[in-house]
């Protein structure tokens, strides 16, 4: 009796975690505990030696090359570089039966090469430092073989020195730290398993909780009877951990869909080479890990990602596709890459969705169906409706969880966009696209979820992240000890079309969230990298262009070729720098070069198939060679144009509307070099030099007392001494723009010093920092003196080592005013904006977006209005009142804010991570300043900024130009913008063209679609250019009637008549 009182379980708990954390600890006690029997009996390989190379070398070509004799411990480097080994293993006969690994530690991320072929990856960072040789050893097994272990020199995130997001550190060294046999103890992980978990759920569910102090005697139990060093007793330590997990959960638990994950930046702290073969090294091993156990369920986005390993690793793209079938690989997304959701155009989105869509359907026979983009910095008002006209019905992020002020209210929700149409959408209450399967991830994922009792679904994605990685073995097996415990949520392998038709079938308690998803935190990323964001409005404007002409040559020309596969080349490399890392400018130093080269490949090829276009569009028409003049854009436009002269000088001319053009897209053409003043249409008109404005219409120059007036009879702008802009009067009304006792031009310097995450962020406290750069007065002088252009110029000393000089134009027949501006840029930590106070008072303030526009406010009333200090905007913002507004107009801006009555513009930064030359050396860019009477939208505010973004064409014409203006479309209303004229995908060699129109004043519309071409069909489709059944038009008198929404974007196949030969 005195000895069973003696045993009496008499514990405390603290002492008794600690045991248990002991039990199983790498660090402590590993002679005798648990953890220490993992591995049996060892020993070295048989020979190991290495190949260095700074290339990033294919397979058979790196087996060819010289190796030397390595060992553990050795060093090599530096970043960036490959370091090759050979391994030579023979495995000991006495090993037979046992579970064989190669047990691999190294610096750097590693890929196991096997018989040619890639099979798992190795990283310390993801948990994989041992292969698995063989399960169990046979009797017919081969006892010696040669591994190859190619080394890639960066881990995981890249190679930063001193901390994650530092720029790279280029003379880092590496080194192998172990590279073994050994006998892995199955029977020890499983234990090591179930006493992580029991352990996790005492601390998780608490001291108040029943379950957790049976957890935690259940955990103390097992060490009293598991003696590691006799595997005898481990059957019974197993059947007690089984005991307590086989105890089941009640019907209400939550369900925990589980889906393997591995997000890879295409290109962050590394470059987009490296991601070729981090791909590799993730994906083979989530393929082995499929093999191993057939019920796990792996989610891949990024069709630019399959594509690579398709070119560069095809036996491992053979397995992916095997798995596909076996429903385990399941490619998400739809998109070409996981874009940035707020700077790509409008169009841009719907090609990363073309693209992308279509390469699933050709690679894997299906369409996704969910919209797969957990880790970008905000998501656009327009993505709803682009997502459901590209087949897409749901949508997965978690970045809101990132909110710096407001906590976002749901995880699972509709989500509304700007022209009504919803998606399902949903958030891992987790937080996390990285989770590993543990308890603690488990229980927050039930706790955090702010939909309880509106739905009992969550998604849990588990695997490495970022850098990649994915999942390992020992996730699965914690999920799995999981699935239906007692005390816990119920936890499912699954996919994601699972859970959202969990989520769908009980969506009927669900809440709505209209409008954009502002990410209130990364809001430094709408400015970083200044040449990065011009590239990609160049780029976007150059393929348009090129579409839209090309177009046009297809139409009238028997011989032209759509260059459709150099178009979708070119489209790919846009898409590619649009991931988010990318266009955002919060990468490394080599990614920027590597996009910049992408920008210069867009540019040079776009010129020239431009150049072939309109080649084409001259055929048949002898003569001495001129300018074919192209207006892209789908109204009259007049505009003043430098034009090419002999030797390479310009002189200025204007292209503007003639008494009998109707049309809208306009190609005109003209054979003299100097153009006094000629007129356009729109969509493509061809047309000579036409007759000059009256005197009375151009803008006239006066200097007085150092300051200067230009005035085009439209508006009147009043310059300073130093620049700044004293007044800006609309003529006809008298109305002044500028703020009374204010000043607008002001450049701005802002201390930029964020918490962390440098590239990324700006934070609220910057605009206290508030420093306006003194002007230098005397610097004003006289540029053009008016006729069909006027113009002042001045310079600004902006700091000690920057500088900046701008020109002020004021072209004829032009209702804004243009600032061309010239900056070198060599600071630290600053932020330069540019401010113009407006005579204008309104509590909302509009901003262009994606195929619209929205209101932000422009007060502070609550947190959800003051987190929005610093938002994006594409090429237009607007104050406005009742009758008067003041509008701010950019060619490759997106950082943007409006406090009160003062618009600001966000022109550049200066962080020093992950790039510390970010944004340093020599900047152009131009925005300009529309005063207007009446709404933006009467005013023509959207056009005019097409216009600033759009510069006529002046295309070289290698015989002489058409003789007469002709224009291929017009529509009926400045309400609806048709935004794209394209082969479609599907008619490479046919005459088909996709047209895209979308209604930009946010009202209902009928519009009238005219065309010169000679069209035999035309139906509705969607942005994929699918059919729509249901959406023929018939033709009446050249013209087609649509019919719009609010924002609504519709696409149209126009089958044009067989070309007579």
């Amino acid at each position: 009796m005195a000895a069973a009182m003696a045993a009496a379980p008499l514990k405390h708990r603290r002492t008794t975690l600690e045991r248990v954390e002991k039990f199983v600890s790498p660090l402590y006690f590993t002679d005798c505990n648990l953890r220490g029997r993992l591995f049996g009996d060892s020993c070295p390989v048989a020979a190991l030696s290495s190949f260095l190379t700074p290339e990033r070398l294919p397979y058979q070509e790196a087996i060819q090359q010289d190796f030397r004799p390595a060992q553990v411990g050795d060093s090599f480097g530096p970043t960036w570089w490959t370091c090759w080994f050979r391994v030579e293993l023979s495995i000991p006969e006495a090993w037979l039966g046992q579970e064989v690994h190669l047990l691999w530690e190294s610096d750097g991320e590693g890929l196991v090469w096997r018989d040619g072929e890639p099979v798992q990856g190795l990283t310390k960072e993801g948990e994989k430092t041992s292969y698995v040789l063989t399960d169990k050893l046979r009797e017919e097994d081969s006892r010696s073989l040669t591994l190859y272990v190619e080394v890639a020199c960066n881990g995981l995130l890249g190679a930063g020195k001193g901390s994650m997001i530092a720029a790279p550190d280029p003379e880092k060294m590496f080194q192998v730290n172990r590279a073994e046999l050994a006998v892995f103890r199955r029977d020890v992980h499983k234990l090591l398993v179930d006493l992580e978990l029991l352990l996790g759920i005492a601390k998780g569910l608490g001291e108040d909780n029943q379950r957790s102090f049976q957890a935690l005697y259940t955990a103390n139990q097992i060490i009293n009877i598991c003696d590691p060093a006799q595997p005898e007793t481990f059957p019974a330590a197993h059947a007690l951990a089984s005991r307590f997990f086989d105890q089941r959960g009640g019907e209400s638990q939550h369900t925990l869909h589980a889906v393997g994950h591995c997000h890879i930046d295409t290109a962050w702290l590394w470059p987009f080479k490296e991601t070729v073969r981090k791909c590799a090294r993730s994906w083979v091993t989530a393929v082995n890990l499929m093999e191993r156990n057939p019920e796990f369920i792996f989610a891949c986005s990024q069709a630019q990602q399959l594509e690579w390993v398709r070119n560069h690793y095809p036996g491992l793209y053979t397995r992916i596709q095997e798995f596909f079938q076996r429903g385990q690989f399941v490619p998400v997304g739809g998109t070409w890459v996981e874009m940035d959701g707020n700077l790509p155009s409008g169009e841009a989105m719907v090609r990363q969705f073309l693209q992308g869509q279509n390469f699933f359907l050709q690679e894997f026979g299906e369409m996704c169906s969910e919209f797969w983009l957990p880790d970008t910095f905000g998501y656009s008002a327009q993505l709803p409706q682009i997502m459901r006209n590209c087949g897409i019905k749901y949508f997965l992020t978690q970045k809101l969880s990132w909110n710096l002020v407001n906590s976002f209210p749901h995880h699972t929700f509709f989500w509304e966009g700007l022209d009504g149409s919803r998606v399902l959408a949903h958030f891992p209450p987790g937080d996390s696209y990285g989770m590993q399967g543990s308890v603690e991830e488990v229980l927050k994922t039930v706790t955090k979820n702010q939909d309880k009792g509106r739905t009992n679904h969550s998604a849990f994605l588990f695997g490495f992240g970022d850098g990649g990685g994915g999942p390992t073995q020992t996730m699965l097996d914690r999920l799995k000890r999981l699935s239906n415990t007692d005390g816990l949520p119920r936890v499912q392998l699954s996919s994601p079309k699972q859970l959202f038709l969990k989520l769908e079938g009980s969506s009927e308690q669900l809440c709505t969230w209209v409008g954009e998803l502002f990410l209130e935190l990364h809001n430094g990323t709408y400015t970083t990298h200044a040449q990065i964001k011009k590239g990609n409005r160049d780029c976007e404007r150059i393929l348009h262009d090129v579409e839209l002409v090309s177009s046009l040559a297809l139409a009238r020309s028997t011989q032209f070729l759509y260059p459709a596969a150099q178009l979708q080349e070119l489209w790919r490399l846009l898409l590619l720098n649009q991931f988010h890392d990318v266009v955002t400018g919060s990468c490394i130093q080599l990614v920027v070069e590597e996009a910049m080269a992408h920008y210069k490949d867009i540019r040079s090829q776009g010129g020239a198939l431009l150049s072939a276009a309109a080649t084409a569009l001259c055929a048949g028409e002898p003569g001495p060679g001129g300018l074919l003049i192209v207006n892209t854009l789908p109204w009259k436009r007049t505009e003043v144009l430098a034009l090419p002269r002999p030797g390479g000088s310009h002189s200025i001319g204007t292209l503007g509307e003639s008494p009998g053009d109707s049309a809208q897209h306009g190609l005109c053409t003209c054979s003299r070099a100097h153009l006094p003043a000629a007129s356009a249409a729109p969509a493509a008109c061809v047309c000579g030099a036409r007759g000059s404005f009256s005197s009375t219409s151009r803008p006239a120059l006066t200097k007085t007392d150092g300051s200067v007036t230009l005035d085009n009879g439209i508006i009147r702008v009043k310059l300073n001494p130093t620049g700044c802009l004293t007044s800006l009067v609309l003529v006809a009304s008298g109305r002044e723009a500028i703020a009374e006792g204010a000043v607008g031009n002001q450049f701005v310097l802002f201390d930029d010093v964020p918490l962390y995450w440098d590239a990324w962020d700006v934070m609220d406290y910057h605009l206290e920092t508030r420093k306006p750069v003194p002007g230098q007065a005397g610097t004003l002088a006289v540029g053009a003196e008016g006729g069909l252009r006027g113009s002042a110029w001045f310079l600004l000393q902006l700091s000690p080592n920057s500088r900046l000089s701008q020109e002020v134009v004021l072209d004829v027949g032009c209702p804004y005013v243009r600032f061309h501006t010239e900056v070198h840029w060599h600071e630290s930590h600053k932020f330069l904006k540019v401010e113009f106070p407006a005579h204008v008072r309104s509590s909302q303030a509009t901003y262009e977006v994606q195929f619209g526009h929205l209101q932000r406010p422009t007060h502070k009333n609550t947190s959800w209005d003051w987190a929005r200090y610093e938002v994006w905007a594409h090429r237009w913002m607007d104050l406005s009142e009742h009758g008067f507004g003041l509008a701010l107009l950019n060619d490759c801006k997106y950082g943007a804010s409006v406090h009160g009555s003062v618009l600001s513009l966000s022109l550049l930064r200066a962080p020093k991570a992950p790039d510390a030359t970010a944004d340093m050396g020599r900047h152009e860019f131009t925005y300009a300043l529309m005063p207007h009477k009446g709404s933006f939208q009467d005013a023509g505010v959207i056009q005019a900024a097409y216009n600033l973004n759009f510069p006529l064409l002046a295309l070289p014409a290698p015989g002489r130009a058409p003789a007469t203006a002709w224009s291929a479309f017009s529509v009926s209303t400045s309400a609806v913008v048709l935004e794209t004229v394209k082969q479609a995908e599907s008619c490479p060699q046919g005459r088909t063209l996709v047209l895209r129109l979308y209604e930009a004043h946010g009202s209902h519309v009928d519009c009238w679609l005219r065309t010169s071409l000679l069209v035999q069909e035309a139906v509705l489709c969607d942005l994929l250019e699918r059919r729509d059944s249901a959406g023929y038009l018939p033709l009446q008198e050249n013209g087609l009637k649509l019919t719009f929404s609010p924002f609504q974007v519709r696409s149209l196949l126009l089958v044009l008549q067989p070309s007579l030969s």
